[in-house]
């Protein structure tokens, strides 16, 4: 049976997704077979496996850390939210319905806990250890009768956990102190101990708060860990964008737009467009304009009726127009590419009360929503993409979709993609639609962006509109994410007390 160790923070951004991910690779480059688990996430980002089930980015971030390929049983249920305090609700990777948040956590969330209680065994039987995760603060009084993901899955393996607090945002000590007064005398004595997260100062100023601390609680401090940035690790697991924020550059050439919609999911497609030199990743934030950008990129949506209504109404459609009229060129992507199409029907009302919503026109596409959602990995080939007549020939893209929408072409189109292969079968479909001009391209396929001669061929069709000459694609992300685990593992392997995080864990080091 194999080890468990916990993370559960003060807070809910504490950082507990990225410590998840440092120990499962410190964890793997020791020799350990090592699986993260969280029982329940929150998320907009998420991700398909080669099952063609669902779940959070984040654990897929800690299962590549860890050397294995992401499955469901390491986040077995998936919170989806659509707005209005309701979300879909995922289990071991299918939707089975849209809940309240009343709905979920005073009626469903403990008829999933048998499930959790599987998964977590499967992990725990296959590997030698098992990194968890938890969710927000496992001091909110009023949801501990129906968690599912904090100390109830603790106290369940009788696993030792550690808390970690944000220093960044201040009052770290008295949120350690406070958390540890509200838990229950049996779930402080699983905590093992704390771990400070964030620290940008001189350490030796707060070693008297350390001090402190540990008298204070009787809880051993592991580590203060420093601020990292630019990890280029999917560590946010927040139905907000608070934190992916515009990243300017001093010097760049090509500045690409994204509209942060109300609903908008899947924004870590444009992570690998944003660690290019010469890109500016913008994202367009309520009220601002769109500007005079290179290339504008409609994203995925949890709500595509939704967030076109927001386009509309807060004048995003005219202005997006008029720079169509001008030339910029614009990509959909997943709900994107539903809202550039003639109109969007809902006769079953997955989305919204209305049966039909006119989209965006800039299409010849109509798309219908239906109940059953569409979750696959995908590969494609690119033979005939004429997008800004880049010509681009490729066999072998990789990405994933999932949406609920089916759309059809009303016309004669040049397709963007032809899929190949859904879930590991073979197939022959097409995907999205280049406008005639080749200006405009919609695809379903998530993940684009992460195929690097594709994502170069791209921005040097920018590049050469702007009488810019082309770079060489250099960048492989796979080998990028790759040395971001291991630097991500070195710093807290350097700022952690690794003895006496093995002893909790009870291997030796």
């Amino acid at each position: 049976m194999g080890k468990t160790i916990m993370l559960q923070g003060t807070s809910s951004h504490v950082g507990k997704s990225i410590l998840t991910t440092a120990l499962c690779r410190i964890l793997w480059q020791d020799g350990q077979s090592v699986a993260p688990f969280k029982a329940q996430n929150m998320a907009l980002n998420s991700y398909v496996t080669r099952t063609g089930a669902e779940m959070g980015r984040a654990q897929v971030a800690q299962a590549e850390a860890a050397g294995l390929e992401p499955m469901v049983e390491m986040n077995p249920v998936l919170l989806k939210p659509t707005g209005n305090a309701c979300s879909q609700v995922v289990l071991m990777g299918k939707p089975i319905g849209n809940m309240t948040a009343q709905q979920y956590h005073q009626g469903y969330s403990l008829t999933a806990l048998d499930t959790v209680k599987e998964c977590l065994d499967k992990l725990m039987h296959e590997y030698d250890a098992v990194v968890i995760e938890g969710a927000g603060s496992p001091a909110e009084v009023n949801l501990k009768a129906n968690d599912i993901v904090n100390m109830r899955v603790a106290k369940m393996i009788n696993a030792p956990v550690l808390l970690v607090a944000d220093i960044d945002r201040g009052g770290a000590l008295a949120a350690v102190v406070g958390t540890l007064e509200l838990l229950e005398e049996d779930e402080r004595a699983l905590v093992a101990g704390i771990i400070i997260n964030k620290f940008r100062g001189d350490i030796k100023l707060l070693q008297p708060a350390l001090e402190f601390l540990e008298e204070k609680t009787g809880k051993p401090v592991l580590g203060v860990i420093p601020h990292l940035d630019n990890l280029g690790i999917d560590d946010e697991d927040s139905v907000s964008l608070e934190d992916k924020k515009t990243m300017q550059k001093q010097n760049f050439d090509l500045e690409i737009a994204v509209l942060r919609t109300p609903k908008i999911s899947n924004f870590t497609d444009f992570d690998a467009l944003a660690g290019e030199a010469d890109v500016m990743v913008r994202y367009v934030q309520p009220g601002e304009a769109i500007g005079k950008p290179d290339l504008v990129i409609l994203p995925g949506s949890k709500n595509t009726v939704a967030d076109l209504c927001y386009l509309r109404e807060e004048g995003y459609e005219k202005e997006l127009k008029q720079l169509v009229k001008e030339g910029t060129p614009l990509i959909g992507i997943c709900g994107g590419y539903q809202m550039l199409g003639m109109e969007i029907l809902d006769p079953e009302h997955t989305e919204s009360a209305e049966d039909q919503i006119t989209g965006l026109g800039l299409l010849p596409t109509r798309t219908t929503f239906v109940a059953n959602k569409v979750t696959h990995q995908v590969i494609a080939a690119s033979k005939s993409n004429s997008f800004l007549g880049i010509n681009y020939s490729e066999d072998m893209l990789k990405g994933y979709e999932i949406h609920m929408g089916r759309t059809e072409f009303l016309a004669d189109v040049d397709y963007a993609f032809t899929i190949t292969e859904r879930s590991g079968e073979k197939i022959r479909t097409y995907d999205g639609v280049v406008s005639k001009n080749g200006q405009i391209m919609g695809t379903y396929i998530h993940g684009i962006f992460d195929n690097d001669a594709l994502r170069r061929a791209i921005l040097n069709a920018l590049r050469e509109r702007k009488g810019l000459n082309p770079l060489a694609s250099t960048r492989s992300m796979a080998a990028e994410k790759q040395a971001s685990f291991d630097r991500l593992a070195k710093v807290v392997r350097q700022n952690l007390r690794m003895d006496l995080l093995y002893k909790i864990i009870g291997r030796e080091v």
